[in-house]
């Protein structure tokens, strides 16, 4: 059985809560939080007990950490973790500092302990699958990758401010996927974005339309495409062409009835937010992890994944400021 610690009780925190507690094999030993009543709401649900994040890194009994707070701690927490000898499970991104997500990479690998990034949607069984079935030949060899990731409304002002940007924050998922499908990191990436739905994100610097085109090594093309808004919900698809065929994964609805008559054909929207959306991956995200440490076999996401999609948010960043393609290799 593995002991595990939470670090943060918000809404992710509460997420990861829920599935480290129905796992056979893992246990929510203690919860932390700034705000400590979340915490104690949360052990109490659990059956767990409260501690700051300092007394859980620091507790033998404790195997391994899920760190759910807030950005600008998830380095610091990730090496003061790791230095204990406890596995970790960390949400994106790494830190919004490319430099320092650098640093911590270089501290963990010298601890020589687990650690592995929450990008739940490589664990989502719709894109799990369209990847088997790449890697199977099932459509030949990857040549054009599309991706579609709309928001079904734009996050509150005050969390704009410290998300580190549209690239940094939303986009990243979709960088982790490209290069989960492509088999890796693209040479180029250009950008473009705008600011045309709240003009309050704009005044902070950020975008909420999004454009990206990334090249490969090979020549292979991948567009994403971000929007904070999608008035019918939460927008995820994929799309992606081989030299035999296309692989597409669609959206999730929110019930599989069609209505046909002679007016027309009628279908449920999308699932409206991710939570809902992206649930099931979580758990298997969760799973990956827990079956990766108690097993001693590798982690289906690495530290060096997370600093990969960093790296890739912040060559879109630049490209954006700039106007200019930016090359991966010079940053």
């Amino acid at each position: 059985m593995l002991n595990v610690g939470l670090l943060g009780a918000g809404r992710i925190g509460q997420v990861h809560a829920v599935n480290i507690a129905a796992h056979p094999k893992t246990r929510l030993a203690a919860v932390s939080d700034v705000h400590l009543a979340s915490a104690e709401t949360l052990a109490k649900t659990y059956a767990s007990t409260v501690k700051t994040s300092d007394e859980i890194i620091a507790d033998p009994g404790i195997d391994a950490v899920l760190i759910a707070t807030s950005t600008d701690t998830h380095a610091d927490l990730i090496e003061a973790a790791t230095a204990a000898g406890k596995a970790v499970l960390c949400e994106k991104p790494v830190d919004l500092s490319l430099d320092r997500a650098r640093a911590c990479q270089a501290q963990v690998a010298s601890a020589g302990v687990p650690v592995m990034v929450g990008f739940n949607r490589r664990f989502d069984r719709n894109f799990s699958d369209l990847k088997g079935a790449l890697d199977a030949g099932e459509i030949g060899a990857p040549e054009m990758l599309a991706i579609t990731s709309f928001d079904p409304a734009p996050p509150p002002i005050d969390y704009v401010k410290v998300s580190g940007g549209l690239f940094r924050d939303m986009m990243i998922h979709d960088f982790d996927i490209a290069t989960f499908l492509m088999g890796e990191p693209p040479v180029k990436i250009s950008a473009v974005g705008s600011s045309i739905i709240d003009t309050r994100i704009g005044a902070e610097g950020d975008v909420d339309t999004a454009a990206v085109t990334m090249t490969y090594a090979g020549g292979q093309i991948a567009v994403i495409r971000n929007s904070r808004r999608a008035a019918y919900g939460y927008d995820q698809r994929i799309e992606l062409l081989g030299s035999d065929g296309m692989l597409q994964a669609q959206n999730m609805l929110e019930n599989s009835v069609v209505k046909s008559t002679a007016d027309g054909v009628t279908a449920a929207k999308p699932m409206y937010f991710f939570l809902e959306r992206y649930m099931p991956a979580f758990a298997a995200l969760w799973d990956g992890f827990a079956t990766s440490v108690t097993q001693g076999s590798a982690l289906p996401v690495s530290l060096d994944d997370g600093v990969t999609a960093l790296q890739m948010a912040e060559a879109a960043t630049r490209s954006h400021q700039t106007g200019q393609p930016v090359l991966l290799g010079d940053l």
